[in-house]
Formats: structure tokens, C-alpha cells, sequence
């Protein structure tokens, strides 16, 4: 999930040729219901932690990573074996 413009994650889905849906939390309602909304980080409230979520066509979450740390990646390897395992 991102805080970003539709048109932003179509092209970014389209140059990674990826063919499910991503979601856009334009009001930033899902990354509190997910329990990774900030408060404030850096002057800026309610933004989304960095976060990876694998939920399944049932709406079960298959996969969670959550940082405090911005900077910090996933393990992009964890993600993908998560989605294979679907």
C-alpha cells in the first residue's frame, strides 16, 4: 500500500510488469487498520511505515514486514516466496 497518486502505482505496476492490484491509501485508513500508520514521523502525520503485506483472493495476510526504520528494506527474496507459496 502507498500514499500515492493511482496514475503514480499504475506505471510503477506497469514497468514491473506486475498483473495484481495495489492499493493507493489515499486516506491513509488502511495503514491504521493494518497498525502501521505513524503518528508523526519527522513532522509529518499519518504517514505509513514502511510495510509489506501478502494477502491472499480470501483477505488473510500471508506475509507481514514492518520497519520503524524508513531507510530499512525488505527482504525482497521473503516477499516473493510468500507470493509463490499462493
Amino acid at each position: 500500500m502507498a500514499v500515492t497518486a493511482t496514475f503514480s502505482q499504475q506505471a510503477f505496476a506497469a514497468s514491473l510488469g506486475v498483473d495484481f492490484p495495489l492499493l493507493s491509501d489515499w486516506d491513509r485508513t488502511v495503514c491504521a487498520d493494518y497498525g502501521v500508520r505513524y503518528d508523526v514521523w519527522k513532522g509529518h502525520a499519518g504517514l505509513a511505515q514502511r510495510s509489506v503485506f501478502v494477502v491472499d483472493r480470501g483477505g488473510t495476510v500471508r506475509y507481514r514486514w514492518v520497519t520503524e526504520d524508513a531507510l530499512v528494506l525488505p527482504d525482497l527474496d521473503a516477499v516473493v516466496a510468500a507470493l509463490r507459496e499462493l
